[in-house]
């Protein structure tokens, strides 16, 4: 893997949360928080590497709540500090439109935070000590932006790029074409020809052995077969929802679990792309035969689970 400049640092959080870059060298920043579960976690790690400077700048990928979480709360330690989000989602932040953030429809929750600053595609933004060049990155979110470095070569890809498999295509979910999108933002990574790519999830990997390209033909292979079989993106997204929220929330009583299943908008709307001959109910317990099955969710006793 190629090495990173001294001064770019790679927290990788697992899930819930996203990966975290900080830039500790002139006016630091931070991109990507991580989900609000962890956010104290966050602001701890940034503060451990800023040694008492102050934060000057929070940028996002994108505004799933496990890139964005931890922001209020970064704010909140670092006042003062500039927030820069994808140029198209910066009026829904500033209005905190839940529905247009997509925490209302998925169920999700994050910390309401502030943001003044766009970063739009074509530009480039001074982050951390470094000239980053925007990309719009649509496919796994059709806001998402890509922040490329190009003297060293390293890309913040957010989860438009995982090592290995894909994210759940939100923009499909909504009605529109994600897999095409998708499709050409990976062509977009790979004229690009990063040294290093820092995925939203996963450890850090880069040309050696040919890993870039092995996971750009593994992203590629999945896309395709979601195009060709969309009700399978639509299971895959609805079991992907499920254990995003129990992993969140570790335990609920069933009764408020089957709440939650029933108040989560996106869930329905993969009930009708998935099976929608089957009613309501018939279509969760074959959604959560599987996860009970794996011991991705547990039953105890009167609760929801989550299986770690």
């Amino acid at each position: 893997m190629s090495a990173l400049p001294p001064s770019m640092h790679v927290l990788e959080r697992g899930w819930l949360s996203c990966n975290t870059l900080v830039c500790t060298g002139e006016a630091p920043c931070v991109i990507d928080t991580g989900h609000v579960k962890h956010a104290a976690d966050a602001v701890e790690r940034v503060a451990g590497l800023l040694q008492g400077r102050p934060l000057a700048d929070i940028a996002h990928t994108h505004l799933h709540s496990d890139h964005c979480g931890g922001t209020a709360a970064l704010q909140a330690a670092h006042p003062g500090t500039r927030t820069w989000v994808p140029e198209p989602s910066l009026p829904h932040v500033q209005a905190w439109d839940e529905d247009a953030l997509t925490f209302g429809d998925t169920g999700q929750r994050c910390d309401r935070f502030i943001a003044a600053h766009a970063l739009a595609p074509g530009q480039s933004v001074a982050l951390g000590g470094f000239s980053w060049d925007i990309h719009a990155a649509p496919g796994h979110d059709a806001l998402a932006v890509l922040l490329f470095e190009p003297r060293h070569g390293v890309l913040m890809a957010g989860d438009a790029m995982w090592e290995n498999g894909v994210g759940v295509i939100f923009p499909h979910i909504d009605g529109s074409d994600g897999f095409e999108p998708f499709a050409d933002t990976l062509a977009l990574i790979e004229r690009l020809d990063p040294a290093l790519i820092i995925p939203g999830h996963g450890a850090p990997f880069g040309r050696a052995g040919g890993a870039i390209h092995a996971a750009l033909e593994r992203a590629r292979q999945r896309i395709d077969y979601f195009s060709a079989h969309p009700a399978q993106h639509a299971l895959y997204a609805a079991k992907v929802l499920i254990k995003y929220q129990m992993m969140d929330v570790e335990r609920m009583p069933r009764p408020a679990f089957m709440d939650w299943l029933a108040r989560a908008p996106a869930l329905h709307l993969l009930h009708q792309q998935h099976r929608p001959d089957l009613g309501w109910d018939d279509w969760l317990a074959q959604v959560l035969a599987p996860l009970f099955d794996k011991g991705a969710l547990k039953a105890e006793g009167a609760e929801v689970v989550d299986g770690g």
